[in-house]
């Protein structure tokens, strides 16, 4: 039986990850048009529908502010929406990860656990992408990138366990619940105006702001718009009291999928 550590650190299998993280990336955009160019025009897109919606038909100002620009204001919501769309991405697909690959349970001994790492890390290549166009437009918007850019990684960092370990989760409960994926996407959407992307976590009454902070994407969105807008590091010790939090997320999917996937084949 494997451990849980042979979970959370794949290394045995990191060639058959890669393998599979480029063949999820590549059937994504094979014969179409464009190809890999979606993976930059649709966030483009979408944050240009965005803007016109907030910034030009309910003429919101971030944070109340009238001298931002409109790529100042696009770029406050991007960083949010960055987050929020790996988040999803990772979230959506989890509850059939399992289901949408009977061969590999049924037919070979294969490590059901990885499908996770490959969810994710797929994901991870979108999250890329709008790291790519957060810093362009940042500089060209300021000028400059700020040193404490170099701290977006760290404050990112939670997001790899948290997805991994609720793609463990929800995969297993989705291969013997098949409602989950359909409860999941209402969560998911409603979860996204739960989320200070269209709005600064300044913005909400002082009592209210601690309670934002059980939604696992409050910290990790206001700590991105504060390295990379702000120019200012970013506070440690919730970073790290976070990180361990997701760590514990991360471990807890791990074991019940371990439980679980002794039924697998008898479901799927």
């Amino acid at each position: 039986m494997q451990t849980l550590l042979s979970y959370l650190f794949p290394w045995r299998y990191a060639g058959l990850i890669r393998q599979f993280v480029m063949r999820e990336f590549q059937a994504r955009y094979r014969q179409s048009v464009l190809g890999v160019l979606w993976a930059f025009l649709t966030p483009l897109l979408m944050l240009g529908v965005y803007t016109l919606v907030f910034r030009f038909v309910f003429r919101l100002r971030w944070g109340g502010a009238d001298t931002d620009s409109n790529l100042s204001f696009a770029l406050q919501m991007y960083a949010g929406l960055a987050v929020f769309n790996f988040f999803a991405e990772c979230v959506n697909r989890a509850p059939r990860l399992v289901l949408d690959q009977p061969h590999l349970v049924k037919k070979v001994i294969f490590p059901l656990e990885i499908l996770a790492w490959v969810n994710a890390l797929a994901a991870l290549v979108h999250l890329a992408v709008a790291l790519l166009l957060l810093l362009l437009f940042g500089a060209w918007d300021r000028g400059a990138l700020p040193l404490s850019v170099l701290a977006l990684p760290l404050v990112w960092l939670a997001l790899l366990p948290l997805c991994v370990g609720l793609g463990w989760l929800l995969a297993a409960i989705g291969t013997y619940v098949r409602d989950v994926s359909q409860v999941l996407g209402l969560l998911v959407s409603l979860m996204m105006f739960l989320s200070p992307i269209f709005f600064p976590l300044e913005a909400l009454p002082a009592a209210v702001r601690p309670w934002m902070f059980l939604n696992p994407l409050a910290l990790t969105i206001s700590q991105t718009r504060r390295v990379l807008l702000d120019g200012q590091w970013p506070d440690w010790p919730p970073l790290a009291i976070h990180l361990i939090a997701c760590c514990a997320i991360a471990m807890l999917g791990a074991a019940f999928f371990r439980l679980a996937r002794k039924g697998f084949a008898d479901v799927v």
